[in-house]
Formats: C-alpha cells, structure tokens, sequence
C-alpha cells in the first residue's frame, strides 16, 4: 500500500473533517485512498482508532468549545460598554445643554453608590430593638442572665408583670358608658316608701306566689327578643356546632337533659331551703349529684329565706317573672338566682344577661304588692355539673343600679319592637 500517511502528521486533518456518528480514522482513510489510487482499504485498517487518539480527538473538539464561548462572550461585553458609552455621552451633552441655559446652574450631587443588588439599592431596615427603651428593661436582662437554677415564685413573676405592663388596676364602667344612654322614661328601681328593714317575724314560711299567665310579657321573653346582633350570632352559631356534632334529634335530647337536669336542680334546692322540706324523703341521688356538691360552700352562708320560687310583678312597668329565690347571703338579703353550667363562669361579664334578669326581679318585687320588704342586693350562683365548687357574684346596689339602666333600655326596645309588630306571637 502506497502513499498511505501516519496518524501523526495527520492529526490536524482530523479535527477539521469530523462528521457526527462516524469514526474520524476511518473517513480519513478513506477518502485519502479514494483521492489518490481509488484503491480498496485493507479491513487491518478500518479497525476503530487508539485511546490516546479519542482523547487528543476529545480535547481538540473542548478546546474548540471554549474557543467559540469567550469569543461570545467579549462581544457581549464590548456590546454592554458600548451601550454605557452611548448613555453617558448623551448625559454629558444634556448637561451641556443645561449649562448653556441662562439662570439655570448645575450643582455637583454627593456621591452616589449605584449598585445592581436589591439589598444594597432597597431601604435599610429599621431595628424594632432601637425603640426598646434600655433603662427600663436592663434590671430584667440583668435578672434573666442571673439566673440560675432557681424556680420562679408568684411574686417575682407578679414583679415582673408590673415592670413591663405596669401595676394592675381593676375595670371600672367609664363614665362615657354611664352617659351613653339614658332611658327615656326612668323609673327608680329601690322603692322610696318601703322600709329597707324588714321585720324577720313577719312570716315563718317562705313566700310561693304561682306565676299567672296574662298578656304581661316576662322577663325571660324580653331578654330573648332584644338581644345583640353579636349575641344572636354566637348562639346561633353554637346551635350549628352541636347540631354537626349530636345530628338533629342529638341536639333535641341534648337540650331537653339539660331543662329536666336544671329543673332537677331547682326542686332540690326547694326542698333544702324550705323549712319544713324532709331531705330523707327525697332521692338521695339526686341530693348527692354534682350540682348539689358543688353549691355546699355557699348554702352555708344563705339563712332567713323569704320567698322560693314565688312570682313577681312590676305594676308600673309592666312585666312578670319567676325568681328563684329571695334569701340573706352572708347577711344581705338578695335575689338569688341559681344558674348550671358545663363550663366554667368566673367572672359576671361570662353570665351574659343573667345580672338584667337579677335586677329585674329586685325592681319587680322592690314595687311589687305581695311583698313588704325591700331588695337591695342579688346574688348569681353559677353550679357545675362535676361537683368543683360554684362561683358566686354578688352584686350590691351600685352595681344593681348601673344593670338598673342596662333593663329599663332592653324594655324600651322590646316596647319599640312590639309597637312595629316585630314580636313573635308565641312566647
């Protein structure tokens, strides 16, 4: 064979005629014999080519690569310069153009930073700790840092709650709420005429006065047709929970234990306050449920009962009701009114209208006939159901006198209510 070349003088040639899929030797070769003798290639020399050759082949085609890359990337470079050299000539001839303008001067701007990151460029953050006023909080730091295994007492949590939230001071009604509204009819709820002490000797036996049916709305009736939009929202939607979670009829029997349980509770505080109630005739469990349990503290203090779920009625304003009963607590003589519970009430504001109800009956019954004696006090006595003791609320005349106002308003909206023939029919 003749005038066949060496792969080391050929190595250029290669890289040049390269085509995709095929081996880079045997189309050398082949087309080298073809040109000169148009001879046919030994099959020795169409064997595929050396490691080595691959790799000098590879790094010549990377070398390639790179080659092509940097000469793209200097023209994008030199095309961004340029741009910038475009924009800055112009700037400069507006400023020529602005000097040349008679009364109008160019100043030199302060330096400024021009910067392609978002951070740089955006407003720096205000520190929220920069406000914290520091002499205030330092013992506390100081505190905190010092300390060391030992547990926190009720009176260095109590100091600590006074040096950030300041001392505590007890809820008082403001005087915008006392002026917001004023009924316009007021009516006294403490009867000037009748004798604030009342004779104990009058009667032995508590007062039981049957409720008469009449067109006299009642006080429950006026409480439900003027509650808050906010109030009916919550009970509605406490209604649509219970029905997801007890089904129609769950929710029917669930409301109808809860009555029989309250009326439950009323007999045997009946028949514990009466003075000639047997108690050992009575069920003992029903004496002995969680209700009873839980109002042990307070019977203790309830003496001199008058009257046990006996009626009332206020002539001049017109409404009836049913109080639960009228005895002394603790010395005072109070409308007591016993209220169940599943969850827990301590404070009045969680007894919703229960305080309106209360003042209700010591008006009714304050300039009610049947009765010779004056209430100047009530009593809300909230039970639970799994025996923890009751939370009692007392309320003096002060207080009685600000839900006083609260009521006389709910009856001038029921009133007003009625008059547009907005109340149901039923009651």
């Amino acid at each position: 064979m003749r005038g066949l070349p060496s792969l080391r003088t050929t190595r250029r040639p290669l890289t040049r005629g390269l085509r995709r899929g095929a081996e880079p030797l045997t189309l050398f070769l082949r087309g080298t014999l073809r040109q000169r003798d148009h001879e046919p290639v030994p099959s020795n020399l169409l064997l595929s080519p050396s490691p080595r050759w691959r790799r000098e082949v590879t790094y010549a085609r990377s070398r390639e690569r790179e080659r092509i890359q940097n000469k793209k990337g200097s023209r994008h470079c030199r095309d961004r310069s340029e741009k910038k050299n475009l924009k800055m000539k112009a700037f400069q001839t507006i400023c020529r153009h602005l000097r040349s303008v008679k009364g109008f001067s160019v100043e030199p701007a302060p330096l400024v930073n021009f910067s392609t990151s978002l951070y740089s460029c955006g407003r720096k953050k205000k520190n929220p700790y920069e406000e914290v006023d520091q002499t205030k909080y330092s013992s506390l730091v100081r505190s905190v840092l010092s300390f060391r295994g030992l547990a926190q007492t009720p009176e260095s949590l109590f100091e600590e709650d006074c040096l950030l939230y300041g001392p505590v001071s007890k809820h008082k009604l403001s005087k915008q709420d006392k002026g917001a509204r004023v009924p316009r009819n007021w009516f006294p709820i403490f009867n000037p005429e009748r004798n604030d002490t009342s004779d104990p000797n009058d009667s032995s036996m508590p007062l039981k006065i049957p409720l008469q049916r009449n067109m006299i709305p009642s006080v429950t009736r006026v409480l439900q047709q003027t509650m808050t939009s906010q109030q009916v929202f919550y009970l509605e939607r406490w209604k649509q929970r219970m029905i997801l979670e007890l089904g129609e009829d769950g929710f029917a029997e669930y409301t109808s234990n809860i009555f029989l349980q309250g009326k439950q509770f009323h007999e045997a505080l009946e028949s514990i306050l009466s003075p000639q109630g047997n108690i050992k005739e009575r069920d003992e469990e029903l004496l002995k449920c969680g209700y009873i349990e839980s109002i042990q503290h307070i019977l203790k203090d309830v003496s001199g009962v008058r009257a046990l779920e006996s009626a009332v009625q206020h002539e001049t304003l017109k409404y009836v009701g049913l109080l639960d009963c009228v005895a002394e607590y603790q010395g005072k003589l109070c409308v007591i009114d016993w209220k169940t519970s599943e969850k827990p009430k301590p404070f009045i504001q969680n007894t919703y209208d229960n305080p309106l109800q209360v003042v209700a009956y010591v008006g009714a019954i304050n300039h009610d006939a049947n009765y010779s004696f004056q209430v100047q006090c009530g009593l809300i006595v909230v039970a639970y159901k799994d025996g923890s003791p009751a939370h009692p609320h007392f309320m003096d005349a002060e207080l009685c006198s600000q839900y006083w106002t609260k009521w006389l308003l709910r009856l001038e909206e029921y009133a007003e209510k009625k008059k547009n023939h907005r109340i149901q029919k039923t009651d």
